[in-house]
């Protein structure tokens, strides 16, 4: 319900405030939220050449061609229609056609070709009876998180490897995993329309995102210049820590789940000393090695699980051939699961996307940012702070978005700046809110997310508070 609001909402919002800003001569164009494209120019005005006519204004268009003459922050191009065209700024985000056209080809496809690939390979895990052992292994924790779940559940061993992906930083393989979750959990649902208590929990860690190896933020920092760009992992990974254990204790106290006990405790503080560890380690090497080191364990990982289910599938193919297929059959089948769970999710990303499209491109998210930067400012907020925070209101809604913004910051602040640290941390930090809700309760048709979207962005926020103070005791 809450989602549905949401989406309603900053429809009609943002709909509503591009429609007045038209009436009042601030809005030039509507056709920018429709057909444009992120990056381009914005046309503010188009002039008619007759009032400038044998005027060296003229005469500079004609000689600069498409280039324009600049004008501080304005430029006037020439157009081919006869008109001087005033662009100012650039479009934030793709217009509603271009969004549609670009969420099938650059993500939709590519996430078909994820599910398909992994969910083949859930499926051997499943007919070898893998998972069935990892259940019993894990049940003693994860039944006192997840208490509405059998012992024996399925979905502790497709929680583990989402787990376990998000932690090397590994997206495309986390996504699969989860949305195999959720299905294996949905099945017990019984009300279809209405999120369990173990969904949100489970989608509520998954937000959180805990990261140990922050790779693609590492690579971006190097291809903008920074001194050591490895030296964001730390912060990172505490700032992602933290996050992640405020959603595992906000869901527990409003799901009445009583955390403290030996198994949890126990669990908590192993994963804590496996990341001391490997900071201590990591935190030993040189820039260059850091980065080459973190992407081949991540790597190395993935290829290692699925070594590990194969190879496993391959000493128990008795098991297969009990029911009468064979580990290739097999893992086709779990493909074709994957394939329809792709087809079912479409909708509801397109659906997101769009509406967020419409959003940035109105000017709404713009006022909306200005404002809390004035809010902020007054409150005496450092000015270092207020340049990072872009990045920290972009990332519940758009990656891509968010990720623009944090480039934006490096490349005018420095990547070594405090602003440029910040950008990076909110950005390898954090999840993108309202895209992972669509995304993961429409693959099982949830309508009722209840209050999994308010604890998320609680987490989100916490994980910004953190990051600040994270950035400042580090460097």
């Amino acid at each position: 319900m809450a989602l549905s609001r949401f989406w309603t909402f900053i429809l009609l919002l943002s709909i509503g405030y591009v429609l007045v800003m038209l009436a009042a001569g601030r809005q030039y164009s509507l056709g920018t939220l429709i057909n444009g494209v992120q990056g381009e120019a914005l046309v503010v005005a188009e002039l008619d050449t007759a009032a400038i006519h044998g005027t060296a204004m003229m005469a500079q268009l004609r000689k600069a061609g498409a280039v324009g003459v600049t004008s501080g922050d304005d430029r006037y191009v020439l157009s081919s229609t006869g008109t001087v065209k005033l662009t100012r700024g650039k479009q934030p985000a793709d217009g509603l056609f271009a969004t549609c056209r670009n969420t099938i080809m650059d993500l939709w496809l590519p996430l078909i070709g994820y599910l398909t690939f992994f969910c083949g390979l859930l499926n051997l895990l499943i007919d070898s009876r893998a998972m069935e052992k990892v259940a019993l292994f894990l049940s003693p924790v994860f039944h006192r998180i997840f208490p509405d779940l059998r012992r024996d559940h399925p979905a502790y061993g497709f929680m583990t490897l989402n787990f376990a992906a998000n932690f090397l930083g590994l997206d495309s393989a986390a996504t699969p995993f989860g949305l195999k979750a959720m299905e294996s959990m949905q099945e017990d649902n019984p009300n279809k329309d209405k999120a369990t208590n173990s969904q949100i929990m489970f989608l509520c860690l998954h937000a959180a995102g805990l990261t140990l190896l922050p790779t693609s933020i590492i690579g971006y920092r190097a291809a903008q210049g920074a001194a050591n760009p490895a030296d964001i992992m730390i912060p990172c990974i505490i700032t992602s820590f933290v996050g992640t254990l405020a959603a595992l204790f906000l869901v527990a106290a409003k799901q009445r789940i009583n955390l403290f006990n030996l198994p949890v405790m126990l669990s908590v503080l192993l994963i804590s000393t496996i990341i001391g560890v490997l900071m201590a380690y990591i935190g030993g090497l040189s820039g260059s090695d850091k980065f080459h080191f973190t992407d081949n364990l991540s790597n190395g990982m993935l290829l290692g699980i699925i070594g590990l289910i194969v190879g496993y599938a391959f000493i128990v193919e008795r098991y297969f051939r009990e029911k009468g297929t064979n580990m290739f059959d097999s893992f086709v089948h779990g493909a074709k699961d994957g394939f329809t769970t792709g087809l079912r999710v479409l909708p509801y990303m397109l659906a997101m996307l769009a509406a967020l499209s419409i959003f940035r491109n109105s000017g709404l998210m713009g006022l909306v940012m200005d404002g809390l930067a004035w809010v902020m400012s007054g409150a005496g907020v450092d000015k270092e702070v207020i340049d990072a925070i872009p990045v920290a209101l972009m990332r519940p809604f758009s990656a891509g978005g968010s990720r623009g913004f944090m480039l934006d910051a490096m490349k005018t602040y420095g990547p070594d700046s405090v602003a440029g640290q910040l950008s990076c941390l909110f950005q390898g930090a954090a999840e993108t809110t309202f895209y992972v809700v669509a995304l993961y309760f429409g693959s099982v048709n949830v309508k009722d997310s209840r209050y999994t979207l308010g604890i998320m962005l609680t987490a989100d926020l916490v994980c910004v508070i953190t990051a600040v103070f994270v950035v400042h005791l580090y460097f």
